[in-house]
């Protein structure tokens, strides 16, 4: 591990379940003769195949990925809740192996593209290393294109661990807009448009909007967030500002646009709120919200928020 950082935060790409093991085991068996808490989050399927390849007696600590990996802001603030109390403990070096469930690839990979990048900072204080699992036989070539941009080493089934000359630093990563690829239920019209909307007046056209079978609790954390983002929309960003709702049997999609240029943090959402432009309203949503997805260009910046199942998107090239 690179002496000047204290984060070591590798890709490992596998066709194979052998190759799998390949790096998974050593690396792990490596934490557990260094007597460093030593951790696997991946789909049972895999932590099973990475069990069973390990010694019975192994301490090491299976995470359920599926939990963890709900949202990128809570993700982050677990990981660190938990490294925080080894180190407290007196912990000098952390391993974790995981991967980001294929589901939330599939359906909001942009949201996790920013989390990937984000924990070289995020994770930076704490003396870890880890390793991001990515099968190539069914990971899109695009999420393997931002695999190779926010994964500053690379771990290959013969043993390496080498530098990733293509890896970009986080606030350059986060600075640039990322296409914010249209939901299916956005290609219809939506069912309300409002202008200039008061806090209040969003809160009850989500509220009136929402269909009957989504979870009342889903629906709260929605219409708390759309409150904030309005808010900061109004306080911060540059009017008009525009919400559009479009709610089907299965979930809620809210986009909040105006036309200012969005917060100058590039961790906003995803890092504790500063209070800097848009920090706590963000830092909410992505707490609550199943989705969360940004973008700014010429015509302004735009937050969208989902409730409820998401669809899993077009695949791109």
């Amino acid at each position: 591990m690179s002496a000047a950082r204290g984060y070591d935060h590798a890709a490992v790409h596998y066709t194979s379940d052998a190759e799998l093991l390949a790096v998974a085991v050593p690396f792990l068996e490596g934490g557990l003769a260094a007597g460093e808490p030593t951790l696997v989050s991946l789909e049972p399927d895999r932590a099973e195949l990475v069990r069973d390849a390990l010694a019975p007696s192994a301490p090491v600590e299976f995470l359920v990925a599926g939990d963890l990996y709900a949202r990128p802001a809570a993700a982050i603030r677990s990981y660190r809740e938990l490294m925080a109390g080894f180190v407290a403990g007196g912990a000098a070096g952390i391993r974790i192996f995981g991967e980001i469930p294929q589901a939330v690839i599939d359906t909001s990979w942009d949201w996790w593209a920013r989390y990937e990048s984000a924990v070289n900072h995020a994770y930076d204080e704490f003396p870890l290393r880890s390793m991001c699992a990515y099968d190539t036989r069914t990971t899109p070539r695009h999420v393997l294109a931002d695999v190779a941009r926010t994964h500053p080493f690379v771990a290959t089934p013969d043993g390496g661990h080498h530098t990733n000359s293509g890896y970009v630093d986080p606030r350059s990563f986060l600075a640039v807009p990322r296409p914010m690829t249209p939901l299916p239920i956005e290609l219809t019209a939506p069912r309300v448009e409002l202008a200039d909307p008061r806090p209040s007046d969003a809160r009850r056209a989500v509220a009136a909007a929402a269909p009957a079978g989504l979870a009342e609790g889903e629906l709260d954390d929605l219409v708390l967030a759309v409150s904030e983002i309005v808010d900061n929309a109004l306080r911060h960003g540059r009017p008009p500002v525009r919400v559009r709702i479009w709610a089907d049997a299965g979930h809620v999609v809210v986009t909040v646009h105006d036309t200012g240029v969005g917060p100058d943090d590039p961790f906003a959402g995803l890092l504790p709120a500063d209070r800097r432009v848009g920090g706590r309203g963000l830092w909410i949503a992505h707490q609550v919200c199943a989705e969360v997805a940004l973008h700014h260009d010429d015509t302004g910046f735009t937050v969208r928020l989902t409730a409820g199942r998401l669809p899993a998107q077009a695949q791109r090239g």
